[in-house]
Protein backbone atom coordinates (compact mmCIF):
# COMPACT_ATOMS: atom_id res chain seq x y z
CA UNK A 1 0.00 0.00 0.00
CA UNK A 2 1.73 3.23 -1.11
CA UNK A 3 2.42 5.73 1.84
CA UNK A 4 2.78 9.29 1.64
CA UNK A 5 4.97 11.36 4.75
CA UNK A 6 5.88 14.38 4.95
CA UNK A 7 5.44 18.36 6.22
CA UNK A 8 2.71 20.28 4.73
CA UNK A 9 0.27 22.94 4.86
CA UNK A 10 -3.30 22.80 4.88
CA UNK A 11 -4.65 24.71 1.75
CA UNK A 12 -8.56 25.38 3.07
CA UNK A 13 -10.06 25.11 6.40
CA UNK A 14 -11.14 21.89 7.69
CA UNK A 15 -14.58 21.26 7.48
CA UNK A 16 -16.30 18.26 9.97
CA UNK A 17 -18.97 16.57 8.35
CA UNK A 18 -20.71 13.24 9.26
CA UNK A 19 -21.42 10.06 7.07
CA UNK A 20 -25.20 9.26 7.29
CA UNK A 21 -26.96 6.64 8.38
CA UNK A 22 -27.14 5.35 11.95
CA UNK A 23 -23.20 4.09 11.98
CA UNK A 24 -22.71 8.05 10.97
CA UNK A 25 -19.06 8.76 10.88
CA UNK A 26 -16.72 12.07 11.33
CA UNK A 27 -14.52 12.76 8.24
CA UNK A 28 -13.04 15.54 7.23
CA UNK A 29 -11.63 16.03 3.83
CA UNK A 30 -8.04 18.18 3.77
CA UNK A 31 -6.03 19.65 0.62
CA UNK A 32 -2.29 19.44 1.76
CA UNK A 33 0.00 20.92 -0.14
CA UNK A 34 3.63 19.15 -0.42
CA UNK A 35 6.67 20.61 -1.33
CA UNK A 36 9.20 18.66 -3.10
CA UNK A 37 12.23 19.07 -5.10
CA UNK A 38 14.62 21.39 -5.78
CA UNK A 39 13.99 24.97 -6.05
CA UNK A 40 13.23 26.76 -9.18
CA UNK A 41 13.09 30.94 -8.78
CA UNK A 42 13.37 30.96 -4.83
CA UNK A 43 10.46 28.21 -4.91
CA UNK A 44 10.12 24.44 -4.49
CA UNK A 45 7.14 22.88 -6.34
CA UNK A 46 4.42 21.44 -4.78
CA UNK A 47 2.06 19.00 -4.86
CA UNK A 48 -1.60 18.73 -3.68
CA UNK A 49 -3.04 15.85 -1.95
CA UNK A 50 -6.29 15.55 -1.05
CA UNK A 51 -6.93 13.41 2.18
CA UNK A 52 -9.31 12.73 4.50
CA UNK A 53 -9.73 11.91 8.66
CA UNK A 54 -11.39 10.13 9.86
CA UNK A 55 -14.02 9.41 13.29
CA UNK A 56 -12.57 11.09 16.80
CA UNK A 57 -8.87 12.50 15.50
CA UNK A 58 -11.34 14.23 12.82
CA UNK A 59 -13.62 15.95 15.45
CA UNK A 60 -10.90 16.82 18.02
CA UNK A 61 -8.55 17.91 15.27
CA UNK A 62 -11.14 19.88 13.67
CA UNK A 63 -11.17 23.57 15.51
CA UNK A 64 -7.12 23.33 15.14
CA UNK A 65 -6.86 22.45 11.28
CA UNK A 66 -6.98 25.82 9.60
CA UNK A 67 -5.71 27.15 6.37
CA UNK A 68 -2.04 27.85 6.59
CA UNK A 69 -1.33 25.33 9.33
CA UNK A 70 1.54 22.96 8.93
CA UNK A 71 1.03 19.36 9.58
CA UNK A 72 3.39 16.16 10.09
CA UNK A 73 1.04 13.71 8.02
CA UNK A 74 0.92 10.00 6.87
CA UNK A 75 -1.14 9.11 4.05
CA UNK A 76 -2.31 5.44 3.30
CA UNK A 77 -3.44 4.32 0.41
CA UNK A 78 -2.56 7.40 -2.00
CA UNK A 79 -3.22 7.04 -5.44
CA UNK A 80 -4.03 8.90 -8.45
CA UNK A 81 -8.25 9.56 -9.69
CA UNK A 82 -9.14 10.73 -12.44
CA UNK A 83 -11.94 13.31 -12.58
CA UNK A 84 -13.65 15.74 -15.35
CA UNK A 85 -13.69 19.53 -15.44
CA UNK A 86 -14.35 21.66 -18.40
CA UNK A 87 -14.93 18.76 -20.42
CA UNK A 88 -11.12 17.58 -19.88
CA UNK A 89 -9.67 14.62 -17.98
CA UNK A 90 -7.21 15.62 -15.02
CA UNK A 91 -5.96 13.87 -12.31
CA UNK A 92 -5.24 14.10 -8.45
CA UNK A 93 -3.21 12.00 -5.67
CA UNK A 94 -6.10 10.94 -3.07
CA UNK A 95 -5.75 9.02 0.25
CA UNK A 96 -6.43 8.23 3.67
CA UNK A 97 -4.45 10.12 6.98
CA UNK A 98 -3.59 7.80 9.34
CA UNK A 99 -1.73 10.24 11.57
CA UNK A 100 -2.04 13.88 11.90
CA UNK A 101 0.17 16.25 14.57
CA UNK A 102 0.09 19.93 14.31
CA UNK A 103 3.81 21.39 13.91
CA UNK A 104 4.61 25.14 13.66
CA UNK A 105 2.96 27.92 14.69
CA UNK A 106 -0.90 28.40 14.27
CA UNK A 107 -1.60 30.32 10.65
CA UNK A 108 -2.33 33.97 11.48
CA UNK A 109 -5.73 33.71 10.85
CA UNK A 110 -6.26 31.59 13.85
CA UNK A 111 -4.51 33.75 16.15
CA UNK A 112 -6.31 36.44 15.16
CA UNK A 113 -9.61 34.78 16.78
CA UNK A 114 -7.95 34.12 20.07
CA UNK A 115 -7.01 37.82 20.71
Amino acid sequence: MPQLFDVARIGRDAELRYTPGDNSQAVINLALACDYGRKVDGKRPTQWVDATLWGKQAEALAPYLLKGQQVLVTVDDVHIEEYQSQGATRSKLVGRISNIKLVGSAPPAANQNQA
